[in-house]
């Protein structure tokens, strides 16, 4: 992003006007489910080799800016068929501001969701019911992105328009605490266009050690250590991309020794490694998007279980870009792009087998879905576009 600040983060690529924008019901008009949500399905492969799929609709809970023309009314409620990947909405969870990222606790039974605002917030809402349990300031401005802790009695979050990160416990209910701690990145100085640090994604490392904070203003990527005790931040490492490339998303292959970083503004890729004793990140080269030298704004990169394949949403390309993952996760090969069937595809996530993958589309206010081959990774069109007010988070459970 450029000196625009946190605002331009929500709107780059201003909204379409007239975009569809068709509300899910309210949520008081839907019953609320009458038991707990049901333990995650076990995410092996049957005889065949192919992943098993759960029988029955899978709850889908959809992220929106409430404040934006078109927006929605709060976290949107839907289900999916696994095997068909249709979506069918089915109420809304009211009284959350700016719900434009989501993430579930370990236990399945709290869902949290950023308050993207000036005045940040997080968020917990309870499933069984769909109670909001309450609020607490992140201390910083627009918080863009949140994670929960493994052991699920800790929330990370990522404070983009003040590039800060926090920590807040989680207790035996599900509700949150007051902010253990918060920290911001002063250093190193912001980069070229930058106006100062913009966190945009806090997550744990596969082995649980370390936690890691991806900053698009200061393109450095910050390893912490958490105290599981004192919910306490000590910084042990920082990694830097090249100047400019503006990182925003990291996700890690499965062997938990390489990681795969998406850089929103100067359009690349890069393979990192990582280091478990001593937290530290090395970023290798940048690498194509294959969206060619247009403004693509790559958003977010995920890679299945299986640590075959990695998948890239493009934002300003409409499109998704597929790699095969080869030497064990240290290298990504091209393969090639497919378009995304919406407009600014702004987040993307599999379903828990990994055989659908679910594209939150800002700009056209939808959500498209897409069958995964398991033999070799590549994405089918999986029926009509499901229209959800500007929609920027997508979580299939």
């Amino acid at each position: 992003m450029d000196s625009g600040g946190w605002s331009r983060r929500r709107f780059v690529g201003a909204l379409a006007g007239g975009a569809a924008a068709a509300a899910l019901p309210a949520c008081d008009n839907s019953p609320a489910p009458e038991t707990t949500p049901a333990p995650q399905p076990e995410t092996g492969t049957g005889p065949s080799g192919e992943a098993r799929r759960p029988s029955g609709p899978r709850p889908l809970y959809l992220g929106t800016y409430t404040s934006a023309e078109g927006g929605g009314k709060g976290i949107g409620l839907a289900t999916y068929d696994a095997a068909t990947g249709r979506i069918t909405g089915t109420g809304t969870v009211t009284g959350v501001g700016d719900p434009s990222y989501l993430a579930i606790h370990p236990d399945r039974r709290t869902l949290y969701a950023v308050d993207e605002r000036d005045d940040g917030a997080v968020t917990a809402v309870r499933l069984a019911d769909r109670k909001v349990l309450g609020s607490r300031g992140t201390g910083g401005a627009a918080p863009c992105h949140l994670s929960v802790h493994p052991g699920g009695r800790w929330l990370l979050s990522a404070n983009y328009g003040s590039g800060s990160v926090a920590v807040h416990p989680i207790d035996a209910s599900g509700a949150l605490g007051e902010r253990t701690d918060l920290v911001r990145h002063t250093a190193p100085p912001p980069g070229p266009g930058q106006d100062g640090p913009h966190a945009h994604q806090f997550v744990t490392s596969p082995d649980g050690g370390h936690v890691l904070a991806v900053d698009l203003g200061t393109d450095t990527v910050y390893t912490y250590r958490l105290d599981d005790k004192a919910g306490t931040l000590t910084e042990v490492a920082r990694a830097h991309t090249r100047p400019g490339a503006g990182p925003r998303h990291l996700t890690f292959h499965p062997g938990g020794r390489y990681a795969y970083l998406a850089n929103e503004v100067d359009n690349t890729v890069a393979v990192c490694s990582y280091d478990p004793a001593s937290g530290r990140v090395e970023v290798g080269e940048a690498q194509s998007t294959g969206t060619g030298s247009g403004t693509s704004y790559p958003a977010q990169i995920l890679v299945p279980a299986d640590g075959r394949n990695a998948y890239l949403a493009n934002r300003g390309h409409n499109s998704l870009t597929r790699y095969a993952v080869e030497a064990d996760g240290a290298r990504l090969r091209l393969l090639g792009t497919v378009p995304v069937g919406g407009d600014f595809p702004r987040q993307i996530a599999f379903s828990p087998e990994g055989t659908l993958l679910f594209a939150a589309n800002q700009k056209s206010s939808t959500v498209t879905v897409f069958h995964v081959n398991g033999a070799d990774g590549e994405l089918r069109r999986a029926g009509e576009a499901f229209p959800s007010p500007v929609a920027v988070c997508a979580l299939p459970l």
